[in-house]
């Protein structure tokens, strides 16, 4: 699968979460909203001379109001059903802003 056709598995799927959805930068909308975006490439396997697969890892900040929201849920089960590697990095209270701020990293699988 090329990396293009990766991304856009994965953003089509973060479509479907009942909030706003934003890649690399946040729009003009209210909290509940995700920011993902690709980091990089994580390993990649060679043979003959070429890259035969290309794992990719990035980040998926979640935003909220909302004390234990159901969307966390849903951003993990998407991770799951994508076949994506994940790890909850952090979560904070952002002070100035008053949003709980999640973070995941993922890399593909393959």
């Amino acid at each position: 699968m090329t990396l293009q056709k990766k991304l856009e598995k994965l953003y089509k799927s973060f479509l479907l979460l009942d909030c706003d959805v934003f890649h690399f930068t946040r729009g003009d909308t209210r909290a509940p909203y995700v920011v993902w975006s690709e980091a990089g490439e994580e390993s990649s396997f060679h043979a003959d001379d070429r890259k035969q697969e290309q794992q990719l890892t990035g980040f998926v900040d979640f935003y909220t109001l909302t004390e234990f929201d159901p969307i966390v849920d849903d951003i993990q089960e998407i991770l799951n059903s994508e076949e994506i590697g994940w790890a909850l990095s952090t979560v904070l209270y952002e002070e100035e802003t008053n949003l709980i701020h999640y973070q995941w990293r993922w890399w593909t699988c393959g």
